[in-house]
């Protein structure tokens, strides 16, 4: 009972050493999880103040790049239209100088061919020269000069010929020659300018092209770009919420098992000190139980018995090693004690025939012994390979399975959570919307009867106004009426004083008109001040509503694109998880194929190896004791 008492007292501190580390561990731990949370949330805060920064950077950049396509936009417009002008213009004087260069040469070939003999006829090739507007005056006049040349005037110097007259236009020809390279030399450099204003403003385009590509590229992904911080900021003020509440429970956990650990510390002390006097007590009792009466009758019968016992054990003993005398009966016995057949045929064989045959068997027996225990050494390093290799593959697909599991765990229940929040705040915002739409109602209708109740106010001041006027007028009539009378000498004296009519008593209906007049103003006053305090309210309203709205219809586009990405997250995982689960399915039917063989063999390989070497051992005991050796 003392071995009993402190066994339990050692169990216990064991125990509660044991509970103590765990408590310690899970403290540490517990306390690295809310200290990681923390920075985690301090740096997850500081990702989502700096995603929206990044996003109103972004914001101002996009609007810089409509900006600037805009303005791009605008001066390819002008410059096209500029380039448009310029080019009617080329046109048009190209146009000039093609013709007037064409017809130069017409004018020059017909009077070089009839230099010397020219039909009347053949001034009309010179006289179109007069319609040409880039024609100079002077050259103009000049061929007006020729043109005026008249071969039947018999003025001229010399007489016609039947044909015409002798060619005297040496001087023209030259005139135009000069004329056609001008010409050609101008429209030339017309056309050069023509050229180089087409390659600016080619250039231009290009340039200008380029930059609204340009342009339009950065505003594309800096919009994309904007739209994923947009979203990394929704996923951060997600996991915000989820390491904020994973944090919380952490916390409640550890003051759980701060006040848990703390109480089983008292307990553990409590129970330590009880037992300490519980073997305190088994002590003195033992001190009673080894007095001199107890203890003298034990030393005097004990030890008789014990040396009995011995004595039958050596017996035992003397006659185990007398019964291995013999070859066959050392067999037998070692076929007993190993089980084994091959050694119980052996003894039967040797104990009737223990000449040369039987030691040859057993010489071919010892060989097909060594050679089966050399390939079952084999057979054991391939299943050791094949077995660890396998386990690997077994713990590693399991370990992806789990793994798997607990992210399709995670990320369904994760869409849970996004599908009831997605509920919920499109729930919030169609009771938005209904309370929108009620107070739009109710402010239509209380601004109705603010219109009408100050119309009425309105109308009610002018009645009393009117009743207040016909009163004071009448009153005041009736009161210079009184004063006639009482100047009239002849008046009976029979009153104790002039009439002046109701107007004392009913100046009080006066004031009370008066008041109420005042009082309708107030209405009125106070109508229009509720209905600017209403108004205002709802307008407040409405705009903290739309606000509001506007915020939950966010979180929604959020948190439903968030959804359908953990959707096709959760497809590909269990795409992966069936992948993985076939592989794993295909470790355990190798496994299974590898136990009959490398497992299951009934005997497990370190037995059946120590079997092995104690027959080989027998029979070479065997051969030694047919050689007539002595037994080692």
């Amino acid at each position: 009972m003392m071995a009993k008492g402190k066994a339990e007292k050692h169990t216990e501190q064991v125990q509660f050493a044991a509970y103590k580390q765990f408590c310690d561990d899970t403290t540490v731990e517990k306390t690295r999880y809310i200290k990681e949370a923390n920075e985690k949330i301090d740096m997850l805060k500081a990702d989502i103040e700096k995603y929206t920064s990044d996003a109103a950077m972004l914001t101002k950049e996009i609007a810089g790049h409509d900006e600037d396509i805009s303005v791009w936009g605008g001066d390819s417009k002008a410059a096209t239209n500029v380039r448009g002008i310029d080019k009617a213009d080329y046109d048009a004087m190209h146009k000039d100088y093609s013709e007037s260069v064409d017809a130069l040469q017409r004018a020059i070939a017909v009077l070089k061919k009839q230099a010397y003999d020219r039909k009347q006829s053949s001034f009309a090739q010179v006289s179109a020269l007069r319609e040409l507007s880039l024609i100079p005056k002077d050259a103009k006049r000049a061929i007006e000069l020729f043109l005026a040349q008249d071969p039947q005037d018999p003025l001229a110097v010399r007489a016609p010929e039947a044909d015409g007259y002798e060619f005297q236009s040496h001087g023209v020809i030259e005139m135009l020659e000069k004329l056609l390279d001008k010409f050609i030399t101008e429209r030339t450099t017309l056309e050069k300018e023509e050229m180089n204003s087409k390659h600016a403003y080619d250039m231009l385009m290009q340039d200008l092209k380029a930059q609204i590509e340009q342009a339009t590229q950065d505003r594309t992904e800096k919009s994309e770009t904007k739209a994923k911080k947009l979203q990394a900021k929704a996923s951060a003020e997600g996991d915000l919420n989820d390491t904020t509440s994973t944090r919380d429970a952490d916390q409640h956990y550890l003051n759980d098992l701060t006040a848990t650990c703390e109480q089983k510390a008292s307990d553990f002390e409590s129970r330590q000190q009880l037992r300490a006097e519980e073997i305190d007590a088994i002590t003195k009792a033992i001190e009673i139980l080894s007095s001199s009466a107890v203890t003298g009758n034990a030393d005097k019968y004990l030890p008789t018995m014990l040396q009995k016992g011995r004595a039958l054990a050596s017996l035992r003993s003397d006659m185990k090693v007398e019964s291995q005398a013999q070859a066959a009966q050392y067999l037998r016995s070692r076929a007993e004690q190993l089980d084994s057949r091959v050694l119980s045929a052996l003894a039967a064989r040797v104990a009737e025939d223990p000449f040369r045959k039987v030691k040859k068997m057993l010489k071919d027996l010892l060989v097909r012994l060594m050679e089966e225990a050399n390939e079952e050494a084999e057979h054991k390093g391939w299943c050791d390979t094949e077995l660890a290799t396998n386990e690997q593959t077994r713990k590693e697909k399991t370990d992806a399975v789990e793994t798997l599991h607990a992210d399709i765990d995670e990320l369904e229940g994760s869409i849970a959570k996004l599908t009831e929040d997605i509920a919920d705040l499109t729930t919030s915002v169609a009771e938005l919307d209904k309370a929108m739409a009620d107070a739009t109602s109710l402010r239509q209708k209380e601004s109705a009867e603010n219109t009408q109740t100050g119309q009425d106010a309105q109308d009610a001041q002018t009645a009393v106004a009117q009743a207040i006027t016909v009163l004071k007028e009448f009153y005041e009539k009736a009161g210079g009426a009184t004063a006639l009378v009482q100047q009239q000498p002849a008046a009976p004296a029979i009153f104790d004083a002039p009439y002046r009519g109701m107007a004392d008593e009913n100046g009080g209906v006066v004031g009370m008109l008066e008041v109420i007049e005042a009082d309708f103003a107030r209405l009125e006053a106070d109508t229009k001040s509720s209905e600017v305090t209403a108004q205002k309210e709802y307008d407040t309203f409405m705009t903290d509503s739309k606000v509001d709205k506007a915020a939950k219809s966010k979180d929604i586009e959020h948190k439903t694109a968030k959804k359908q990405d953990e959707s096709q997250a959760l497809t590909a995982k269990n795409q992966d998880l069936e992948g993985t689960q076939k592989e794993l399915d295909a470790s355990l039917a190798y496994f299974d194929k590898l136990k009959p063989s490398c497992v299951d063999a009934g005997v497990s390989y370190d037995d059946r190896v120590a079997r092995r070497k104690a027959e080989i051992e027998s029979l070479q005991e065997a051969l030694r004791i047919l050689n007539g050796e002595d037994i080692a």
